[in-house]
Order: C-alpha cells, then structure tokens, then sequence
C-alpha cells in the first residue's frame, strides 16, 4: 500500500499540532504506523491522499449512516450554504429539523440543539444538577460521555468508590463529585446509591456502551437503573451519542423501550456536519435559559447548515425497512466471520447490535464490562487491522472501537469484507 502522501501530510502536520492530529483516536498509535490523510469518500468507499481505495467501515466513527456524500445530504448542505452558513440568530432549518425529530421520537417533548457530543452531556450534567438542586454524578466504568472534565473520571478501588482522573488538567475537586462504579453490577450501583443517598444529581450512561468495545447491557440492569432513579429523584440521563439513531430512530431507549429522563446525541443528528443535541420532557427543559435559570449558550448552536444536513439524512431513516436492511447487511457481515473464527477454533468473537459491530480477541459470548476485555486485544488487533488496510478495508485504528454498517454498503461490499476479515484472521493466528 502506498503512503508517502499521507507520511509527508503527517510530517508536516506534526509542526501544526499535537502529535500531528486534531483528535488522538485519529493517530495510529494503538496499530502502529502512521494515520492516513483521506481525500474523498462517496458512498461506502473512501480514497486517501495516495490514491488508495478502502471499503469503510469507519464511517466517521458513526454519523455517515447513509454513506459519504450522500446526494440528498449533500444538495441540502450546498443549498443551504449559498443561503448564508450562519447568522446567530433562530432560522427555519432549527424548527424543521426539531420537529422531525419530537414527530417520531416519543421519548423526547423538548430538544436543544449544540455543536458536540460532548457540548450536549456537559450541558444535560448541568441540567440534572440545576433540576435536582443536587451536585454528584454517578458513571460507569467504561462509558465515555465526551471530554467534559467531570466526566474524564476513572474507578478507584472499591464497588462504589469516588473515581480517580483519567486526564491531566482537571481539578481534584471536581473528580470528588463524580461516583464510579462497573457497568453491569446491581450490587456496585445500590451501593453507591445507598452511600451517597440525597446526594446524586444524575445516573449517565451509555445504554449501549460503544467506546470501549460493545458492551451490550442486559436489559435488567438497565430497568434497575430506571427504577432506582425514580424512587431517589435522580435523572437518568441515557448517552445516545453513538447509539441514537443508530439502532432504530428512537436509539436504545426505544430498544430497551426505556424512558429516560434526559438524553444526549450527537453525530448522526448532522449528516457529517458538527452537531450535537440534548432533551427531555417539557417540564425538565423548562428550566434551561431563558425559560429557567440553567444557563447553556452557543454561537454556532443550531446551525443551518448541519440542520439541513441532518434533516435530510433522518428523512431517510424513517422509511420503510430502513434499520432491518442495516441489520441484514450487518448480521451476514458476522454470522460469516464469527463461522469461520469457530470452524479454526480462533479465539475471536465479533459482536453487533443492529448496524454496529466489534471485534474482540475473546472466547466470551458476552463482555458487559472493560474488565471482560483481555489484556492482549490490542496486541492482536494491530495486525488484523494492517492487514485489513492492505486489503482496502478500513476499520477505526483502535481495538477498542466499533465498527458502522451503512445503506450505502453493498452486498458486494459485505461479501469482500467477509473474505478479508477471515483472511486476517489468518493471517494473525497462522504466522
């Protein structure tokens, strides 16, 4: 595979930032080498600086569920920006966008829009806290909720424990309100609902946990969460960043059929465009400005042209048989992989939850928690994933990832993917 673009991009982009990147899941750290520099991308294919061509499986990391470029997406964006690309001020595009959504999402009465995922957690954390007068946040381990600082927390010792900082830069203080606990454990959370009772202001959680593997969530645990809140007066807050939209157009809440008292999304929302969005019932967003005294701000909050984009993407996604194609497409993908990874007796298991997917270098039927993850994924991962890109097939370059199904994916796609994914697996267990 050619890279001396992408090496001499990389070069010179390490004069401009941190370790040459924008995010740091973009380096390549994890799978060694250095990160590809992409040029274009249209339907389920991209291109990079050197001319390579991959079937993507990245989709930028989730929200491209139609593909790149997509024409209906694209023409609402150019539209849009020959109009004007932002004003500060309310436009149409906000109401039409709002009211799609609050029309086929029965778990929401109000929405905000933001800019980031990790702007609607911060601002949904600071929501439960000015709705319940409370300060703590209860997490779990293994869930990522955007780099807000009280959130970058990390469990200590302990079922119930307050959490150490996973990052440099953030206040002991602040750490001291977060409360930690694994996912998956009844026993944990009780605990920690008990010994900091009258004190928490929100349970977050990924309900479908995809930052650190996919750890699918028994579905009693989750009601648990549901139930305690409740009787407590604690917001639930449900973190659909990645799976709202994704799993069906209400996320998991409506998988689960779960209500939530607040949710967070991100990504899908905009059709590749910067956006994120938070809500609730009509009752809990009353109290953010300028209806309450819960301050959230934002000049580019809103945007026409994300609002058009992602307009046109959900569109399609309320048409018919539109989540059961993904799954189909999906589930061929797997059940073939995970057929030859059983037939060789790998130690592999690849998981999928409607149009995500994960690959884990495990035996285990089921991983709830990180902990369940084993210590040497990444080593084996590093190989599975170069030889994938040999291939033209691009994955995420972290273990810990998960991989998007399209509906621009073809059955010819799938078909090749299949072929190379059993081909790395091959490769990473035979040489």
């Amino acid at each position: 595979m050619k890279q001396s673009n992408s090496e001499a991009l990389f070069v010179e982009a390490k004069k401009y930032f941190p370790g040459g990147v924008n995010s740091p899941v973009r380096a390549f750290k994890s799978v060694g080498g250095n990160p590809l520099f992409f040029e274009r991308g249209k339907g389920s294919h991209v291109w990079d600086a050197d001319g390579n061509e991959f079937v993507d499986f990245c989709c930028s990391w989730g929200p491209l569920i139609l593909g790149h470029a997509n024409d209906a997406v694209t023409e609402a964006i150019c539209t849009t920006a020959a109009k004007g690309a932002s004003f500060g001020a309310p436009t149409r595009e906000e109401n039409e966008l709002a009211s799609f959504i609050l029309q086929h999402h029965k778990y929401l009465e109000k929405i905000r829009f933001v800019s980031s995922g990790t702007e609607a957690a911060m601002s949904a954390i600071r929501l439960a806290r000015g709705y319940t007068g409370r300060d703590k946040v209860l997490k779990f381990e293994g869930c990522y909720h955007g780099h807000v600082d009280a959130l970058l927390v990390k469990a200590g010792s302990g079922l119930a424990t307050l959490g150490t900082s996973s990052s440099a830069g953030i206040p002991e203080s602040y750490v001291k309100e977060t409360i930690v606990v694994p996912l998956n454990d009844i026993e944990a959370f009780d605990a920690a609902i008990e010994m900091y009772r009258g004190q928490i202001a929100v349970v977050a959680i990924e309900p479908v946990p995809a930052n650190n593997g996919l750890l699918i969530q028994d579905g009693v645990f989750l009601r648990h969460l549901r139930e305690v809140c409740t009787r407590e007066g604690i917001v639930l807050l449900f973190d659909e960043v990645i799976s709202g939209f994704r799993l069906g157009f209400e996320g998991a809440s409506g998988y689960y059929g779960i209500q939530p008292d607040v949710l967070a999304f991100g990504k899908i929302i905009g059709g590749g465009m910067p956006v994120g969005a938070y809500g609730a019932s009509a009752e809990i967003m009353s109290q953010i400005a300028p209806d309450g005294p819960v301050y959230q701000a934002g000049t580019l909050s809103g945007n026409p042209v994300a609002m058009a984009a992602g307009l046109a993407q959900l569109k399609e996604l309320v048409k018919p048989g539109f989540y059961e194609e993904l799954e189909r497409k999906t589930v061929k993908m797997v059940s073939a992989i995970q057929a030859h990874a059983d037939q060789k007796n790998y130690v592999f298991r690849i998981f999928n939850m409607g149009s995500i997917f994960w690959v884990s270098f495990s035996k285990e039927k089921a991983i709830r928690r990180m902990d369940e993850i084993p210590e040497n994924s990444g080593q084996l991962f590093a190989p599975f994933h170069r030889f994938l890109l040999e291939r033209g097939i691009y994955l995420g370059p972290s273990g810990y990832e998960v991989g998007f199904v399209s509906a621009a994916h073809t059955d010819a796609d799938i078909d090749k993917a299949i072929v190379d994914f059993c081909d790395a697996l091959d490769h990473v267990y035979n040489k």
